[in-house]
């Protein structure tokens, strides 16, 4: 059987100011160095004016800092974007692409995602790909065939376990309190591992993460990391409580 260490990434969104957003990370970074230690990695994803000066706070900690977002391309004329290589220049391991708020704010496409992707691997950075689908799409019975297609377009093609991580999203439960049943998480997850396999083959398949996007909290994360196909979770408020985040990491 192969072991998955879980993954704890908690996505601060448009959150926080020099002060908090430091207080934040430090906190975190005592409690993982005070342990004792989860059995998960653990990483911050702060908005881009923090990354700096939070990767210079948690240096040397146990504690990963990563990008909301990155461009497709390394430089030029984009103005108000980030390059990939530029967040690995701040100290990033990360890069979350294609967040639903993203997909709807910003129309990001499948071949979007894809290219934002490829440039956080080609820069050295472990692209957190996400996909889900909205109400109206699991209303209409086309949640697995939505996550499907949006792992198919979305996945870079040279993803690995090492390189690449899926956050499954289902979007009707990001902040609005509904979190998915164990039952339904399970089975998307594990409709998004068999596809996999069928684009990397079993092996890979079985070794990449795949984290859990929908509102993941201290009192419902036991319950949901305890689950076959679910390998960490991708958490928004609850990160920006150090209480809160330190109590998702130890359920896993």
């Amino acid at each position: 059987m192969t072991t998955r260490r879980k993954l704890i990434a908690g996505n601060w969104k448009m959150n926080g100011l020099k002060a908090d957003g430091l207080a934040l990370a430090k906190g975190v970074a005592e409690v993982l160095a005070a342990g004792p230690a989860p059995a998960c990695d653990m990483l911050v994803c702060p908005p881009t004016t923090l990354v700096a000066l939070v990767a210079d706070a948690v240096a040397g900690s146990k504690l990963a800092v990563g990008g909301q977002d990155c461009h497709a391309k390394t430089s030029g004329a984009h103005t108000g974007d980030t390059s990939a290589a530029a967040l690995a220049d701040l100290g990033c391991g990360y890069a979350i692409v294609g967040h639903s708020e993203r997909r709807t704010d910003h129309a990001e496409t499948d071949a979007v995602v894809k290219a934002k992707a490829t440039a956080a691997q080609a820069a050295g950075l472990v692209a957190i790909v996400c996909i889900g689908e909205t109400l109206a799409q699991r209303d209409a019975g086309q949640t697995l065939e939505v996550n499907r297609r949006q792992l198919r377009g979305s996945l870079p093609d040279a993803a690995t376990p090492e390189n690449t991580v899926i956050a499954y999203e289902p979007v009707w439960a990001i902040g609005t309190g509904r979190v998915a049943t164990p039952a339904q998480a399970q089975e998307v997850h594990a409709a998004i591992r068999a596809e996999l396999a069928a684009i990397l083959g079993a092996g890979p398949a079985a070794r990449l993460r795949i984290l859990y996007g929908g509102s993941m909290k201290p009192d419902n994360a036991r319950e949901l990391l305890a689950l076959p196909d679910v390998d960490g979770g991708l958490i928004g408020g609850a990160a920006l409580k150090v209480a809160d985040f330190w109590a998702i990491a130890q359920s896993a």
